[in-house]
């Protein structure tokens, strides 16, 4: 290797853990940030730090903390491990990601978060209103077109409860299975997942269109206005089932 190559290496590699170095909190400060983003009680370098919240719009996390790796830079990767919160904080988590040229991928990654802190406010059709809280358990992801490459995981919704102007819907607890479908997020969920006699799947394709294939039976477990409005959906089939079928944009998504 010549001289040449060999000062060009120790250039960058001083570079390198110069900005690593360099306070956390300093580097926030120069970002361009967005309007609606404000970090606070950030410490720490690069390589590892904290801050103590994160506010966007109406959304506020607690508590973050990263440690990122630093020979990974030197192969054009990011890879990062994070925590969020704690249990007495309404978000928490923790996980690793990996950011390249080749996209985000992730592995192990774990996020609970409320219903409010999903929907910040936002306006929903004929009055509704959804509590509970969610759970996100994502063992691989890796990015890909439109959105995954590969992706395995779980989604839980924690004691939801919806109440709009046609009636109240306590639905309890839900499971889904989270994969990837030709490069599409699905969201798949059947009988043993559930107690609202609920099975099929939402596929999140290409310009947010999503499309909903799914059937439902009546069931001691459900809310009786369940109950009582399914006959809305159409006919049932041999089966006892209703079907559910939905193709459109997801509002703000």
């Amino acid at each position: 290797m010549s001289l040449f190559f060999k000062i060009l290496i120790g250039v960058i590699v001083y570079l390198v853990f110069l900005i690593a170095y360099i306070p956390a909190n300093w580097l926030v400060g120069i970002a361009p940030l967005p309007n609606n983003t404000v970090i606070s009680g950030v410490e720490g370098t690069l390589w590892q730090g904290k801050a103590a919240l994160v506010s966007v719009d109406e959304r506020q996390v607690e508590h973050i903390s990263w440690q990122l790796n630093p020979w990974g830079l030197f192969i054009g990767q990011a890879n990062i491990d994070f925590s969020i919160g704690n249990r007495a904080t309404a978000v928490s988590g923790k996980g690793n990601v990996t950011w390249s040229l080749a996209g985000v991928s992730g592995n192990n990654i774990r996020l609970d978060v409320p219903d409010s802190f999903l929907l910040a406010g936002a306006k929903l059709p004929f009055k509704t209103k959804i509590t509970g809280d969610v759970s996100l358990m994502v063992e691989v992801l890796e990015q890909g077109k439109p959105w995954c490459e590969q992706l395995s995981g779980k989604v839980f919704l924690n004691n939801t409860d919806v109440n709009n102007q046609f009636g109240a819907y306590p639905l309890g607890n839900i499971a889904l299975g989270l994969s990837c479908l030709d490069g599409q997020l699905q969201l798949a969920t059947d009988e043993t997942l559930n107690t609202l006699g609920l099975t099929g799947t939402a596929v999140l394709g290409e310009g947010n269109l999503v499309k909903v294939t799914a059937k439902i039976k009546p069931t001691d477990a459900q809310p009786q206005d369940l109950r009582d409005a399914l006959h809305f959906l159409g006919r049932q089939d041999s089966q006892g089932y209703y079907p559910i079928n939905y193709q459109g944009v997801v509002p703000g998504l």
